[in-house]
C-alpha cells in the first residue's frame, strides 16, 4: 500500500466535513421519507430500512466528532498525535453495521417463521416500493462520492462511512425486491421481503467484518505489510554509507505510520555525517509514506561481520 502525502491537514479536515455533512443531509431526508412511507404504505420492511438510515445518520455524527479529534497535533499527553481516535470511530461504525446486520437477520427469520406458520404478512403499497427505489439510487450515489473523497484524503473513518452508505443501498435493494414482489405478485409472495432481508444482512455483516479487522490489527500494533517493510529497507540501503538495517518496527497510527529502525555506518565518521545520513533517510521515508509519518533512525557503528554498504559514502 502506498501512503500519499497530504500536507494540509486543515484542507483534509474540511473535505471530511463536507462529504460527511452531505451524507448526513441525504440520510436525514431519507429516514424521514422511509418512516413516512413505511407507516403510510404498511411496510414493516421499509420501517426497518428507515431504522438502517437512522444508524447511518448516527455514524455521520460519530465521524464528524472523531475526525476533528484525530486531526489535532501532538501534545504532552499524545506524543504520537490523536490518529487512533479515527481508528476508534471506524471500529464503532463497524460494530454498528454488525449490529444492524444481526437485527435485520433476526427480524427476517422471524417474519419467515410467521409466514410458514400461516400467520400471513401484510401486503405493502406502491408508496413503499417508490421509497425503496429512491433510497437505492440516493444511497448508491452518496456511497460513490464518499468513497472517492475518503480514498483521496486517506481517511479510514470516511471510507468506513461510505461502506455504511453502500450497506444501506443493499438493504434497500432487498427491500425493493421484497416490496416489489409483494405488490406485483400479491400477498402470497410477501415472504420475498424477509428472505431478501436475510440475504442482505449477510452482506452487511461481511462488510462490517472487513472494517473491523484492520481496526483490531492497528489497535494490537500489527506491523505494516512485508511489502512496505521491504520498501523501507530499500530506501535505507539506498543511502550512501549505510548498511545492515535491523530492529525494524512499524505500525499504523490512524492515517499515519510509525517507523523505527537501527542502521550501521562507519564508526570513524563524525556525528554530523551520521546525523546527515539519518536525516536524509527520514526525508525519503516521509516522501513515500507521508509527511505525517513518525520516523526514528538509530545509528550504530559497523561490525566486522557486516557487509559493505551497497553505496559507499564519498567524503568530499
Amino acid at each position: 500500500m502506498t501512503f500519499l502525502a497530504m500536507d494540509d491537514i486543515k484542507e483534509r479536515e474540511k473535505a471530511v466535513y463536507r462529504v460527511t455533512l452531505m451524507g448526513s443531509a441525504v440520510n436525514f431526508v431519507l429516514l424521514l421519507f422511509k418512516f413516512a412511507a413505511g407507516v403510510l404504505g404498511h411496510s414493516a420492511a421499509m420501517i426497518a430500512d428507515a431504522v438502517h438510515s437512522l444508524s447511518d445518520f448516527a455514524t455521520d455524527l460519530i465521524v464528524m466528532a472523531f475526525v476533528r479529534i484525530s486531526s489535532k497535533p501532538e501534545d504532552e499527553g499524545h506524543a504520537y498525535g490523536h490518529g487512533k481516535y479515527e481508528t476508534l470511530a471506524t471500529a464503532i461504525i463497524g460494530l454498528l453495521l454488525f449490529g444492524v446486520a444481526v437485527g435485520i437477520f433476526w427480524n427476517g427469520l422471524t417474519s419467515i417463521f410467521h409466514f410458514l406458520c400461516d400467520e400471513g404478512l401484510e401486503q405493502p403499497s406502491w408508496l413503499a416500493l417508490v421509497a425503496a427505489v429512491v433510497s437505492v439510487v440516493s444511497k448508491e450515489w452518496i456511497f460513490r462520492y464518499t468513497l472517492t473523497v475518503g480514498q483521496r484524503v486517506r481517511s479510514q473513518a470516511v471510507v468506513a462511512n461510505a461502506w455504511h452508505h453502500r450497506s444501506d443501498a443493499l438493504s434497500s435493494i432487498g427491500t425493493t425486491v421484497g416490496v416489489g414482489g409483494a405488490v406485483l405478485l400479491g400477498p402470497a409472495w410477501a415472504v420475498l421481503d424477509p428472505i431478501a432481508a436475510v440475504v442482505v444482512s449477510c452482506f452487511i455483516a461481511k462488510v462490517s467484518i472487513k472494517l473491523l479487522v484492520p481496526c483490531v490489527d492497528e489497535l494490537l500494533e500489527k506491523s505494516l505489510s512485508r511489502e512496505n517493510e521491504e520498501i523501507i529497507r530499500q530506501i535505507i540501503l539506498d543511502e550512501p554509507g549505510v548498511s545492515a538495517p535491523h530492529h525494524l518496527r512499524t505500525r499504523r497510527i490512524g492515517n499515519a505510520v510509525a517507523i523505527e529502525c537501527h542502521i550501521r555506518m562507519d564508526g570513524a565518521l563524525s556525528l554530523a555525517q551520521a546525523h546527515t545520513a539519518a536525516s536524509s533517510i527520514e526525508r525519503q521515508l516521509k516522501r513515500y509514506f507521508g509527511s505525517n509519518a513518525f520516523i526514528s533512525i538509530h545509528v550504530e557503528p559497523l561490525k566486522p561481520t557486516d557487509e559493505a554498504p551497497r553505496r559507499p559514502l564519498t567524503v568530499n
